[in-house]
């Protein structure tokens, strides 16, 4: 497969990631894209090695073997003042009006380069509480998400790229019932994500029944006094006083949680303290937020750049009895991809200095996947079936050691990452469950990379390549429709058909179905919650996975849904049940509407 064989295709990559200049066709073929991207990473080489690892990375993009991040096909090589990095975390600072405007331009000269930013808006007080210093009647977060909802806006409307934004609140702000409903209007915030930040002590208090506190820090409180509570609170470095504005019944507050992302398809949910835990740099940041879709979660000013193996590359006799994954070209893949996005690093521009600097510093990247499902049809297993959940756990733990032993070995050659600190990195989490042999590779070398593997819904670019199914999403449908709006401003419907069923109707010359063949439709929340059990102990980041549901599934199964979710160590979940508010996932006739629910690679 070294072309685009289909029309939306075809679209897609004229829309998106061909270069003009001036007006003018850069890039004629695909594979004139791909040697410029490939020539572009290489240069982070020695000049010795350039020529080599261009063609390998080359070799790693024909075909659609390796899918980078979209800001790195549309922008490297190209004399576009752009980004390579499609996800970012922004900080507000501290709760005044000088620092919720510099957050704002920040944001939106993040947003212009083309990157996704999440915040974390828990720093800002709750709307009706009065500001000592200048006696201001607070407005609350969700009124300040606004102004950043229109400045998108009009980011959009000068032409810039589609943005998306994170938004997220701590479960014990006290403002969290009014984010808790912010778009039940579907005019409100469009062009954000929102998603609560959850703690391990509320899911306890939600299990005991218990009531929960709703603070808001107030540094001049006496800690001793019943009403104030002492602890973490972003925007401050160490523990401080909170004083308590409500008590809420911690079960009436997540039922609530579930009833409007059952009605609404919003907010998710992120589990604050397994992200945290798990965090290979727990002993220098503390994580807030995460990018637009949940798949990075980062600290203040922290980036990451991505990029998908395609799967169904990697298919040896793709409906035969004899199928198989290529796993030493698997491998291959995985080694030659983490050294790309490392170089990626290196090449990019940055929006910030704060960014480049805490780029530099940690060197994360996100290799993950794409075509999952697809991959599963073409080896003749159903989605969700033990097998299928046995081959999704070996695929994602051959992909993630093979990028941990080239971080090593990234080190050995080029140096670990500034604030590499072997002590304290061996002792994490999740590094103290790799294996023995990588532990002592990086106690060698110490590691290129501080963190190296997600999935992320890989949208647009899984379109690209001839419509293979999304990241670790089950496939949709076998064709649905798609509006894609034209640089012209018209807007053209395309009926896109699954990579993996055209494949087996041009094999078998068969209209059916192949044998193997389960969309969305057809599987439970527990399928869903499966896949992502088996492939999360190999993923230092996260997975962007969103469960989708029938609309007439019973609200009173959901809340079973959510607490698996955290049960199972996932650090997040998100739901998604067609509705009138929100519509369906993939058959919206709107395009400025399409917002979608995960950010595209």
């Amino acid at each position: 497969m070294d072309s685009v064989d289909d029309s939306i295709s075809a679209q897609i990559w004229d829309l998106k990631y061909r270069y003009r200049l001036d007006g003018k066709v850069i890039d004629q073929t695909l594979e004139d894209m791909w040697r410029r991207v490939a020539k572009t990473v290489a240069r982070a080489e020695k000049l010795q090695d350039r020529e080599y690892w261009q063609k390998e990375f080359y070799q790693l993009l024909d075909g659609f073997r390796f899918l980078p991040g979209g800001r790195i096909l549309a922008g490297a090589g190209t004399k576009h003042k752009v980004t390579l990095f499609n996800c970012f975390v922004m900080n507000i600072a501290e709760d005044s009006m000088t620092g919720i405007f510099d957050a704002l331009k920040e944001g939106a000269l993040t947003l212009q380069q083309g990157g996704g930013v999440g915040y974390d808006f828990s720093v800002l007080r709750p709307e009706g509480d009065v500001a000592k210093k200048t006696g201001i009647i607070a407005s609350g977060p969700v009124s300040f998400m606004r102004i950043w909802d229109a400045t998108c806006s009009v980011l959009l409307s000068t032409g810039a790229r589609r943005g998306a934004m994170m938004g997220v609140l701590r479960c014990d702000h006290p403002d969290i019932e009014t984010f808790i409903t912010a778009k039940e209007n579907p005019l409100m915030l469009r062009h954000f994500n929102i998603s609560v930040f959850v703690s391990d002590a509320f899911m306890d208090a939600v299990r005991k029944n218990a009531m929960w506190d709703l603070v808001f820090p107030d540094i001049d409180a006496d800690s001793l006094k019943p009403d104030v509570i002492v602890q973490r609170w972003p925007g401050y470095d160490d523990p401080v006083p909170c004083r308590v504005h409500k008590r809420v019944h911690a079960r009436e507050l997540w039922d609530r949680i579930i009833k409007s992302a059952y009605d609404y398809a919003e907010p998710g949910v992120l589990f604050e303290d397994t992200i945290n835990r798990m965090n290979n740099l727990y002993y220098r940041e503390w994580i807030g937020a995460t990018n637009p879709c949940g798949e990075i979660p980062l600290p203040s000013y922290g980036a990451c750049n991505l990029g998908a193996i395609n799967l169904t590359q990697f298919v040896k006799n793709p409906f035969a009895l004899d199928a198989e994954i290529d796993w030493p070209a698997l491998e291959n893949a995985s080694r030659v991809a983490t050294r790309f996005l490392d170089n990626v690093i290196d090449i990019s521009r940055y929006p910030l200095p704060a960014q480049k600097q805490e780029a530099l510093a940690t060197r994360r990247i996100g290799l993950g996947l794409t075509g999952l499902a697809d991959t599963f049809v073409m080896l003749g297993l159903r989605y969700g079936s033990a097998e299928s959940l046995q081959l999704a756990e070996r695929i994602m733990k051959t992909i993630a050691h093979v990028t941990w032993d080239t971080s090593a070995e990234l080190a050995k050659e080029k140096g670990a990452f500034p604030v590499f600190s072997s002590k304290e990195y061996l002792a994490g989490e999740f590094v103290v469950n790799l294996p023995q042999e990588l532990r002592d590779k990086i106690l060698l070398h110490g590691m290129r990379n501080s963190h190296h593997n997600t999935i992320a819904p890989t949208g647009t670019i899984s379109i690209l390549a001839n419509n293979v199914s999304s990241g670790v999403e089950p496939i949709f449908s076998d064709a649905y429709e798609r509006v894609v709006l034209m640089q012209n401003g018209e807007r053209k419907k395309f009926t896109v058909t699954d990579y993996a069923l055209k494949l087996w109707r041009n094999m078998s010359q068969a209209e059916s179905l192949p044998p193997a063949w389960i969309d969305s439709q057809s599987l439970s929340p527990q399928d869903h919650l499966q896949m992502q059990r088996v492939m999360q102990p190999y993923i230092d980041n996260a997975i962007s996975k969103t469960i989708n549901l029938p609309e007439n599934f019973p609200f009173e199964k959901l809340n079973a849904v959510y607490t698996e979710s955290y049960e199972l160590g996932l650090k997040g979940c998100t739901i998604f049940r067609p509705n009138p508010t929100t519509g369906s996932v993939l058959s919206i006739a709107d395009p400025e509407e399409d917002v979608e629910r995960c950010c595209q690679i």
